[in-house]
């Protein structure tokens, strides 16, 4: 089966089911600013499984784009990728466990659908503790799925050592609780739907052979489907209170199931992979698979024989240098068509880690300069008829690749330098080591994957601290991880009062902007906490004071005015001919929710006319004093405002 099915027969079996389809939302979280990217389906649904009324009703389908970097150092292996397709349905206050787990059940099955052996499957439920009882019903559930397949739902029990014959597994929170997002909002317990493919992949991961179930590290089970049941709200206070509106919200890898569905051991032979990975054998000469090279390649370092020799590195390191030049390559061309440029901060830090990171293993496998260029256009073909908006940014992507690829040709060209310092420094000494802080600040600085630093310094008869390097690496990747665990807080994810008032007031800001600096302005992104407002918008110059002043006080004015805020539901060509600015076109169905600031009781005229998914205040005297705290370049075209309410 290739994608392109894959996505259909998801899409028509929800349908059938009473689902309505929405396009995939942007990789740039609208409602959630808990994370950098759409790492799921459920970010964009916020408002509506908060019980705000969706255009489209209580069911909805999707194939959703999807950005994840917290595991970043595993992308290479069998299942993980920075960017994937995520099938989802949901259940918006509608129906709830005995469909969702019966019709995954059925899909999976089904010889019209899937035809997946029933005998492979195993699943796992939430084992309870004292935030949420045990899942008895989820438990219930799945015995009859698997008794009306003949087969006996057996739940697992450590004491009767029964890992092998049972069905359905108990785990911890740890593992079967999904969300919140962020410090508070939605979320619950969850079952996960994995295939067993009857050995480990790895025997070493295995932490106990004779007790190997779901979520085991070995690899022998892999998770395709993960259905949770939100049905509680996680507050500042760290309790759980149960929803007034309970809901579904499913996930299911598209990568992985056509592995499992084709019978690959990896996600990079799926037919949205494997031309990729083909190319950049082709590029590197079959090198990312040890064969000898039949014509040189002008390489980075100017040379035919490049930095590394080939016997610098085994052939399983090889055919992960390639994995990974295609994964992050396919996950650049996403994020640039959706708005990003490579930068210092935030999301553009990622992309600007992505493309170097790619560069880098294409240094390993001896690539040829600008070789990201033509495998951003094979990514391009591959997607362009599902996701259309890549052919039309097609040139903004290629553009934005070749700088970052330029920029840091010339990095590399400083690093060599940098290692020559460090060459003379140590050239006559009796130790002659290159110290731990030097290993890693070519590698941070400088892009030098270790592999390369080893390399150098073997021709010139040195060493290097390469365990005190991977000491060093460990702590950056903590502090690393901790920040961005910690960047996001709060948001629309909690619906709190006051980033419901401060996304409000982006409405008033966009506005204002454009009225004062024109209708070239637009809203390129927007944060959101319950202590600020950040936007970003197109503008090519710093604001004047005079300017910034002129923004605040049309601001206050509106809310000063006392304007009502009214959400009217309309198709989007209806929108767009009454004039409501919309951003995310992309990812609208063909219901949209507009909402109008204005008119007052005392004035007939509307300020603000906005196609948005919410939430909003009822009147902008709720809102209080505006405040523009700092403007800053954001981007290349991109300003950044940062603002509060007082």
């Amino acid at each position: 089966m290739i994608s392109k099915e894959l996505r259909k027969k998801y899409i028509e079996f929800f349908k059938e089911k009473g689902h309505k389809e929405i396009p995939s939302a942007s990789l740039v979280p609208e409602n959630d600013p808990s994370v950098l990217f759409t790492t799921a389906g459920m970010h964009p649904l916020v408002p509506y499984l908060l019980s705000e009324e969706h255009p489209l009703g209580a069911r909805l389908v999707n194939v959703q784009k999807c950005i994840r970097t917290g595991d970043i150092e595993d992308v290479g292996d069998s299942t993980h990728n920075t960017f994937f397709e995520m099938l989802g349905n949901w259940s918006l206050g509608d129906y709830f466990k005995k469909d969702s787990i019966c019709w995954s059940w059925e899909f999976l099955t089904d010889k019209k659908w899937l035809a997946i052996d029933p005998e492979r499957i195993k699943v796992t439920v939430f084992e309870g503790d004292s935030d949420s009882p045990k899942d008895e019903k989820a438990i219930k559930i799945w015995k009859k799925c698997f008794e009306k397949s003949g087969i006996e739902g057996k739940v697992y029990n450590k004491e009767k050592g029964n890992n092998e014959s049972a069905r359905i597994f108990p785990l911890p929170k740890e593992d079967n609780w999904w969300g919140p997002a962020g410090e508070t909002g939605p979320c619950g317990p969850d079952t996960e739907i994995f295939i067993d493919l009857k050995k480990p992949v790895n025997f070493e991961k295995c932490p106990n052979k004779k007790d190997c179930k779901p979520g085991c590290p070995c690899g022998r089970y892999v998770e395709i489907w993960n259905n949770v049941f939100m049905e509680y709200f996680k507050t500042a206070d760290g309790k759980y209170k149960s929803l007034k509106q309970k809901n579904i919200d499913t996930g299911m890898g598209v990568e992985r199931t056509l592995a499992i569905l084709n019978g690959f051991d990896n996600v990079y032979e799926t037919d949205v992979l494997a031309p990729i990975v083909a190319q950049v054998k082709t590029l590197s000469h079959c090198y990312c698979e040890g064969e000898a090279r039949s014509n040189p390649v002008t390489t980075r370092d100017g040379s035919n024989s490049g930095i590394l020799s080939s016997s610098a590195q085994n052939d399983s390191i090889k055919t992960m240098s390639c994995r990974i030049v295609a994964d992050h390559i396919r996950a650049a061309v996403f994020i640039i068509s959706d708005g990003i440029t490579p930068s210092n901060l935030d999301r553009g830090y990622v992309l600007r880690r992505l493309l170097r990171r790619a560069i880098r293993h294409g240094n390993l496998l001896k690539m040829p300069n600008g070789f990201l260029l033509p495998l951003a256009e094979t990514v391009i073909d591959i997607y362009k008829e599902f996701y259309p908006e890549l052919e039309k940014n097609k040139d903004k992507i290629l553009e934005e690749i070749k700088k970052e690829e330029e920029k840091f040709e010339r990095t590399l060209e400083r690093g060599i330098k940098e290692f020559k310092r460090i060459e003379l420094r140590i050239k006559n000494q009796e130790l002659r080591i290159i110290e731990k802080g030097e290993v890693f600040n070519l590698y941070q600085s400088y892009g030098f994957p270790i592999e390369m630093t080893k390399e150098l310094a073997k021709e010139k008869g040195l060493e290097i601290d390469e365990e005190g390097f991977n000491e060093e690496l460990k702590k950056h990747q903590q502090l690393s991880r901790t920040a961005s665990a910690g960047k996001f807080k709060g948001g629309l994810a909690d619906t709190g009062e006051e980033t419901v008032r401060l996304h409000t007031v982006a409405h008033l800001l966009l506005e204002s902007l454009r009225r004062i600096l024109g209708e070239h302005v637009y809203q390129k992104g927007s944060n959101i906490t319950a202590e600020r407002l950040r936007f970003d918008y197109s503008h090519p110059d710093k604001l004047s004071d005079e300017e910034k002043q002129k923004v605040e006080d049309l601001v206050n004015e509106q809310i000063q005015k006392k304007l009502s805020v009214s959400c009217d539901e309309m198709s989007l060509e209806e929108a767009k001919k009454a004039g409501a600015m919309g951003v995310f076109e992309a990812k609208y169905g063909n219901k949209v929710k507009v909402y109008t600031i204005g008119p007052s009781t005392s004035s007939g005229q509307t300020f603000s006319k906005e196609i948005c998914g919410g939430p909003h205040v009822k009147n902008t005297s709720e809102l209080g004093k505006f405040r523009i705290k700092k403007e800053q370049s954001s981007s290349a075209g991109v300003r950044r405002i940062k603002a509060v309410l007082e």
